[in-house]
């Protein structure tokens, strides 16, 4: 079932946001039930009309937000914004820095004429020498050396999605909660609070940081890493299917073997350790290589889960849309776009009470709530409503 009384029933958001980063903070505070008005050029959001692999950062990432357009070439719209504000508990920007302070909605302007307004503003860095420069989700991956990792040295590779930026919108939404809460306690001024994406991904590898500085070894990358089990590996199956088995347990060592008329290694002494098992990879995994080959995925991943052994067939993103537990109650949401159409979105990953979040959210059109908002901010009491927020 869907949620019912969301927790952040009653919390404003304005939103001037684009891409990834600072939408994926405002569609997450959307779905915990804020309600979020998205700011947008005449023109639009420059997302809504990307194409390819951008198609669905319009759609995935601003469901669920009103939508109002404003010419800040127009002192009227600028004063428009200022109203809006004055109503607004957060306000998301996702801007180079400078920018907005030609719009009149720099950071000393906002704390002037809004002090109550928590500000939170999704940067390439934070404070710092780098302060200045732009960024994206792939520059940030090869400065921090997660491309290293997910690749090799020779050929770094970006993780296959925009991670970072939607982790920095999650990172946006915990820092914004936090100033919430202090709120909450009484505190009536608001936060200036800035989410560095070369700050998120650096938090991704602080791992591999850590792993240096301790043992003075230089992190393996994925490909090349030495393995802490002896099957921790993707398998041909029978057909065209692949599967991934980790067997990581001395218990589970035992199952696997069992299961699959591997005796020949429960009865070897030279294979009484884990350690002794990773020694021996290289004759243990053509082995186990040729039995995995005679079973299809199907038959391999009914045995491997009566075993309780961490397996998985190796997956396409357009395959997660038959899987079962995926399809289960609550595991998709539909949604509708802009121009109508539903599409079918995964829920947060999280249960509230038992219920999950998301669904029926809709995509605005360009400008579709402006009169209404216009007509709300307009209203001869908005003073006191802005008052009233911030108490």
């Amino acid at each position: 079932m869907a949620e019912t009384g969301l927790p952040l029933e009653g919390v404003r958001v304005v939103e001037m946001t684009h891409m990834v980063m600072g939408p994926t903070c405002g569609m997450i505070l959307a779905q915990l039930g804020a309600e979020v008005i998205k700011v947008e050029p005449p023109a639009g959001d420059k997302t809504r009309s990307l194409g390819g692999m951008g198609t669905a950062f319009f759609p995935l990432f601003n469901r669920g937000k009103r939508s109002v357009v404003l010419d800040f070439e127009k002192a009227k719209d600028r004063d428009t914004m200022h109203r809006l504000l004055a109503t607004a508990d957060v306000f998301l920007e996702n801007f180079r820095d400078g920018l907005l302070e030609k719009q009149g909605l720099g950071a000393e302007e906002l704390r002037r004429r809004h002090p109550h307004l928590i500000v939170a503003g999704h940067k390439g860095f934070l404070s710092g020498p780098y302060e200045h420069r732009p960024a994206l989700d792939e520059v940030v991956q090869m400065m921090s050396g997660l491309a290293a990792m997910t690749g090799t040295k020779e050929k770094p590779q970006r993780v296959g999605s925009s991670a970072n930026d939607i982790m920095g919108g999650m990172f946006g939404v915990i820092a914004i909660l936090a100033a919430l809460y202090q709120k909450r306690g009484g505190k009536r001024d608001g936060a200036d609070i800035r989410i560095g994406l070369f700050e998120n991904c650096l938090f991704l590898v602080a791992q591999h940081m850590v792993e240096y500085e301790m043992t003075g070894n230089k992190p393996r990358s994925m490909p090349e890493r030495e393995h802490a089990w002896p099957i921790y590996d993707i398998f041909d199956a029978a057909g065209d299917g692949r599967i991934f088995i980790g067997v990581v347990t001395e218990g589970h060592w035992q199952a696997f073997c069992r299961e699959f008329g591997l005796s020949e290694f429960l009865d070897d002494p030279s294979l009484r350790t884990t350690t002794d098992r990773i020694l021996a990879r290289p004759r243990i995994l053509p082995r186990v290589a040729e039995i995995i080959r005679q079973q299809d995925v199907a038959e391999l991943s009914q045995k491997l889960d009566a075993l309780n052994i961490c397996f998985s067939p190796i997956n396409r993103p357009e395959d997660l849309l038959t899987d079962p537990h995926v399809l289960r109650p609550g595991g998709l949401v539909t949604n509708i776009t802009a121009d109508g159409k539903p599409f079918h979105v995964p829920t947060l990953p999280l249960e509230w009470n038992g219920s999950y979040f998301g669904e029926g959210l809709k995509v605005a059109p360009l400008g579709a709530d402006t009169p209404a908002v216009r007509a709300e901010i307009d209203d001869n009491d908005v003073t006191s409503k802005a008052a009233g927020r911030r108490a």
